[in-house]
């Protein structure tokens, strides 16, 4: 998983496919809702509203006129954490003046520090772990009729991925994440994702094309595939790989235009999948790949358990199998015991590869972890300039990258109109996923464009990252 934590708000306008509350029935109280964290958490999230929305509370915009708040938090690194506290702290200052009748919290920041987190904030009404997220409704239900027994839900990683075939969607209208599985079986010693979330748990391939069905039928045209490991998808299930053959299947949805694929760990990466991938006309040529590192000494470290000549032997190999391949991935810097040596190393081989997208974060040490017991810590100050340098290099490839695509005809798939821009709006490429890529302006010919249209366009232009286009 990449460290980074990106907040969506669901404390807005209401979700293009909530449900109507069934005719003479009152609703059983109002609610807001916060999602913060990555794909995977919104996929919670969504799964939270549709149950409480189906079992007949009222989705709000305003968090002043909601009895109920919801917080989906994340808990992955520091920065992660504060940013989920500070909303915490909002909303209950928010319940101390009256305003709302309870806050209910969720999610990994829940799972991870478990009672700590009511011992840090009392006023809490709820604490739900990540398993626990099915039973929103129970809990809700106590708060509204005053109960004041189990405050708190946890309940063991499943040994199958729970079912997210009742989600209420924060996303647009036009693209969805598709969740796969849930866990993690890699030990990477700076990353707490699987005592958050548990072993490799994946979906059956029926379930998971189901609703992918499911969300054809609403308008979806864009599956972003995710994961904690996408690319172990199967093994724990089936004993074996399965990830191609779903690929296949899902290629076959009526509606559904493109499938992006996201959190592909730098193993099970065999033929079979290039080949699917490349054949399969919906799979876009895009891969997000987290390498971490390119230096032996350091992936042993991270216990990556691939080496240099095998992550150049891959890449190399995926994209002589998959034509015009756009590879994000992302790193980091200041990893105890990361000499100067061991960064210029990397960063000779973020410049060689040439990555289209990759971001840069600084290690953040988590005392849970077994990178906090390493030795030689990093200064903050060392890990931010390094940070800084290897982002200037990887900004030349980026730049390169939008440049190379000048003069072409590229499918872009329609977010929103440009504000204050009449007749232009805003998409994405193949190379785009939501929220952490490039943009396309397009602008309108004669035919008017809409929210989530797949646009023939030529681009014309390159603006740093972004890029300019005309719609044919």
């Amino acid at each position: 998983m990449s460290p980074i934590s990106l907040p969506i708000m669901a404390d807005g306008p209401k979700p293009s496919n909530l449900p109507e509350a069934p005719s003479g029935r009152a609703a059983k109280g109002s609610f807001s809702f916060v999602s913060l964290g990555c794909p995977k958490n919104t996929v919670d999230s969504e799964q939270m509203l549709g149950l409480l929305a189906e079992d007949g509370y009222e989705l709000v915009s305003d968090t002043s006129k909601s009895d109920l708040v919801v917080i989906n938090t994340c808990g992955f690194i520091d920065r992660a954490r504060a940013e989920s506290f500070a909303v915490i702290d909002e909303m209950l200052d928010r319940k101390r003046r009256g305003l709302i009748k309870g806050v209910v919290v969720t999610g990994c920041l829940a799972e991870r520090q478990r009672e700590a987190v009511l011992e840090a904030r009392p006023e809490i009404d709820a604490l739900i772990g990540v398993f626990g997220r099915d039973e929103v409704t129970r809990v809700a239900d106590r708060i509204m009729g005053n109960l004041q027994e189990q405050r708190t839900v946890f309940r063991p990683a499943p040994i199958r991925a729970l079912a997210d075939n009742q989600r209420l969607r924060i996303t647009p209208k036009h693209f969805a994440y598709l969740k796969i599985s849930e866990g993690c079986d890699r030990l990477c010693t700076f990353c707490a994702i699987p005592k958050m979330r548990g072993r490799h748990a994946s979906k059956p391939i029926e379930s998971i094309l189901d609703e992918a069905r499911q969300l054809a039928a609403t308008g979806v045209k864009e599956l972003i595939i995710v994961a904690q490991d996408t690319t172990y998808y199967g093994i724990d299930l089936y004993g074996r790989p399965r990830l191609a053959e779903l690929l296949s299947q899902l290629n076959e949805i009526d509606g559904i235009e493109w499938i992006r694929l996201m959190y592909f760990y730098p193993m099970y990466i065999d033929q079979n999948l290039l080949d699917v991938m490349a054949s399969c006309k919906r799979i876009l040529p895009y891969v997000d790949i987290p390498l971490q590192h390119a230096e032996d000494q350091m992936l042993r470290r991270m216990a990556r358990r691939v080496n240099r000549n095998q992550i150049e032997d891959l890449l190399g190999f995926m994209r002589e199998r998959v034509p015009g391949l756009a590879i994000r991935t992302t790193f980091i810097t200041g990893f105890p015991g990361e000499t100067e040596a061991q960064f210029e190393t990397l960063a000779r081989f973020v410049e060689q590869q040439q990555f289209p997208r990759a971001g840069v974060f600084t290690y953040s040490l988590e005392s849970d972890t077994p990178a906090a017991r390493l030795p030689d810590r990093i200064s903050e100050a060392v890990a931010l300039e390094r940070q800084a340098r290897l982002m200037e290099i990887q900004q030349r490839s980026s730049f390169a990258f939008a440049e190379s695509l000048v003069g072409t005809r590229q499918q872009v798939i329609l977010d929103n109109a440009a504000p204050d821009q009449p007749g232009v709006w805003l998409g994405r490429s193949f190379a785009d996923a939501p929220d952490i890529d490039a943009m396309v302006y397009v602008t309108e010919t004669d035919t008017p464009l809409s929210t989530g249209q797949l646009v023939e366009c030529e681009i014309v232009q390159a603006v740093e990252y972004d890029l300019v286009a005309a719609a044919l």
